[in-house]
């Protein structure tokens, strides 16, 4: 069995594995090629992938002709699918709400793709769970890109001059990434606040040394993934109210609300960001899927009434190797404990809970249900 890992777009600063993750995929009987250049952006040469045991290619197409597994981290163009084996394996982030003609290609090519944002968030599938890896590194990134764009100190100080009073940053969100962000804010010093519309997650940042600010917006729920489930243009409007104050106070708002499917909940209004200091940051996390703040922009610097608000759609590409590390061992993960080493090939068990959750198409056909 044949397994492929191409070089990303030029966008793209993370490698889709690292050659210590090349090396477990050939301990299990695997031929692994990869792409010359793969590892380039994170100064990882071919020679050391080659030294791991992994094939080094020079004709993409051909790779991509022979590869029994493909695996990116983006998903694949159109012309990629063409030159893919029928009855292969594709695996990436493919964004298959909102790529309708992607997936109906790789039906069409009888090409069989996983989708590694769904993942279940199960026990079982924590290991393989790529959306998370990458939202925890984003949600690090974030803080750091604010403590570097803030013109003042994240920590409280004590000089001869007087004292300096923390910065204060202000989360909206409280997933993964969320909770990594309040995590980071506090270690660099902040006095940190949050806001989640699922009230359970409260002793989760308390438990962080945060404070959670509670703001009645009526009855909320959570998928049984254990996000948060979308709010009503009511419940977003008293949501904005009851933010508007903090938001006011803050130095550093986080912002990190995203819906499956759908553009980001606008939560952020113009009002609440010239309520702000001059000199104050936003980040947007969500800006590459329409933003939760208003007039963000997706890879830019917006400067509006004195407050910077940044929209970097590839967080976790500001610490690529890292990236890069998890998402290798999410893709090992998934494959390891599919790996039928008697027979050498990937029991594809569609009645499996994991495999049911995130396999998108099949033998030629849609047999995802939340993709139908």
């Amino acid at each position: 069995m044949q397994i492929f890992f191409p070089k990303e777009e030029a966008h793209e600063i993370r490698a889709t594995i690292l050659p210590e993750v090349a090396k477990k995929f050939i301990d299990l009987g695997i031929d692994v090629s990869i792409e010359t250049g793969l590892g380039e952006s994170v100064f990882i040469s071919d020679e050391l992938y080659a030294a791991a045991g992994a094939k080094i290619s020079t004709d993409r197409n051909a790779s991509f002709s022979s590869a029994d597994v493909v695996c990116k981290l983006n998903k694949p163009n159109k012309d990629e699918i063409q030159f893919l084996k029928k009855d292969s394996i594709h695996i990436s982030f493919l964004d298959p709400f909102n790529e309708k003609d992607l997936v109906s290609d790789l039906a069409s090519a009888e090409i069989s793709s996983i989708s590694m944002e769904l993942v279940p968030r199960i026990t079982r599938a924590q290991k393989m769970d790529a959306l998370s890896s990458q939202a925890n590194l984003a949600g690090y990134s974030a803080v750091i890109e604010s403590s570097r764009t803030l013109s003042k100190s994240f920590p409280m100080m004590m000089t001869a001059a007087g004292t300096i009073s923390p910065a204060r940053v202000f989360v909206v969100g409280v997933g993964v990434a969320g909770l990594q962000a309040i995590a980071t804010a506090k270690r660099l010093g902040a006095r940190v606040e949050a806001f989640d519309t699922r009230p359970v997650v409260e002793e989760q940042v308390k438990s962080l040394g945060a404070k959670f600010v509670k703001i009645d917006i009526g009855d909320t729920e959570e998928t049984d993934q254990g996000y948060a489930k979308e709010l009503t243009s009511e419940q977003i409007k008293m949501q904005q109210e009851g933010m508007k104050k903090v938001c006011s106070q803050s130095d550093v708002i986080i912002t990190t609300a995203q819906v499956f499917g759908r553009p980001a909940p606008r939560i952020i209004t113009q009002d609440m960001v010239e309520a702000m200091q001059p000199g104050s940051v936003i980040v947007d996390m969500a800006v590459s899927t329409g933003g939760n703040v208003e007039g963000s922009k997706n890879d830019e610097y917006v400067f509006h009434e004195g407050v910077t608000i940044i929209g970097m759609s590839n967080l976790p590409g500001e610490v690529a190797k890292d990236a890069s590390q998890v998402f290798g061992s999410n893709l090992y993960n998934m494959i390891e404990e599919f790996w039928d080493k008697e027979n050498k090939v990937i029991n594809f068990d569609l009645e499996d809970e994991i495999l049911s959750g995130c396999v998108i198409t099949h033998k030629g056909n849609i047999v995802n249900e939340s993709a139908k």
